[in-house]
């Protein structure tokens, strides 16, 4: 009889009920585990006289020196948006204290995301933060997939990741149609972002909140993607189906421009007509005629602590999500 053949990690994996990376997790003595997965993991261990490889293991907890930001979002151009270069530049700012290299990934293919996964497989990278995710995104499922820490650029829409950095979408899109109807406005409409985000449906939430309070019809409502083009048409279709429309709440700066620039092409006067909200209080907010009323979201504070909370899981730590205040900013539009 020859020697007994050893348990392997999937094997391992099998028996605790849990992935194989959260298995090699476990086994590595990673942190970034739950505490069932972990004990899980423990008992399959001494049930199967499990040895793990000293080598494999070597390897395994070694790091490389690199995080990833993947970009899941179907605008080429999104490097040239104000919100996804102040992420970066706020995750390059914590970045800058350590030595870790930061690598870009555009992961709204299908060719993109191979790319991560090729990179997050051969180890070439020591966590990931992700950005704009949509619905049903493959992404969400990285978390399980690798053995490495994951740290979400806000919630994605279905499911709790046990690590995300996020802006109170909803309290600020409450707080801008209180607004509205603080000035005495009583027909206000919404133009909402991709309702398939978490962004776009918890700010689409916050307006029907207000609404309610209230005791306002929220049935003024028409979507768009949070571009300005977007914005402009669905204001001139409210516009359309609402003439008496006296409020608008924008789910982005950017979208609330383009309704500022249909209400100006439609004679109507701001705020004198139609008072506009919008959301983000970036630079676009200062340069639209009139200047914007928006709400401040810390866009650039969001990418520093999604990084800052990556540090913390590759260094062994448990950070707890967060979720970052906003407020409003008065100025001309409402």
């Amino acid at each position: 009889m020859g020697p007994k053949r050893q348990p392997t990690l999937d094997e391992v994996a099998a028996r605790a009920g849990v992935s194989r990376s959260a298995a090699s997790r476990v086994i590595n003595n990673a942190r970034h585990v739950s505490q069932a997965k972990r004990d899980a993991v423990e008992r399959a261990v001494a049930e199967l006289g499990f040895v793990p490889n000293p080598t494999a293991r070597a390897l395994a907890t070694q790091q490389v020196g690199a995080v990833v930001l993947a970009l899941s979002h179907h605008d080429p151009a999104q490097f040239t948006d104000p919100f996804f270069a102040q992420i970066i530049l706020g995750v390059n700012a914590e970045l800058e204290k350590t030595d870790l290299e930061l690598l870009l990934v555009l992961a709204n293919t299908t060719q993109g995301q191979a790319r991560l996964q090729r990179i997050l497989k051969s180890r070439r990278a020591d966590g990931v933060m992700l950005m704009a995710l949509r619905g049903d995104d493959p992404l969400a499922a990285l978390a399980d997939q690798h053995d490495v820490p994951v740290v979400f650029g806000g919630r994605p829409l279905h499911g709790e990741p046990r690590w995300y950095v996020d802006a109170d979408n909803r309290g600020g899109s409450r707080l801008a149609t209180e607004h509205l109807i603080g000035l005495g406005r009583r027909h206000i409409a919404v133009i909402t972002g991709q309702l398939d985000t978490d962004a776009g449906a918890s700010r689409h939430r916050g307006y029907l909140d207000a609404m309610a309070v209230a005791g306002l019809s929220p049935s003024r409502v028409e979507h768009g993607d949070f571009t300005e083009p977007a914005g402009a048409a669905a204001m001139t279709r409210l516009l359309a189906a609402y003439p008496e429309v006296d409020g608008v709440v924008a789910g982005s700066d950017a979208m609330a421009a383009g309704a500022l620039r249909a209400l100006k092409a439609h004679g109507r006067s701001v705020p004198g007509d139609v008072a506009v909200v919008g959301f983000d209080d970036l630079l676009t907010a200062l340069h639209t005629d009139p200047q914007l009323t928006t709400v401040h979201q810390p866009v650039h504070g969001l990418g520093r602590e999604m990084a800052k909370m990556l540090l913390s899981l590759i260094a062994g730590e448990e950070p707890h999500p967060l979720i970052l205040p906003t407020r409003l900013v008065r100025r001309a539009s409402a």
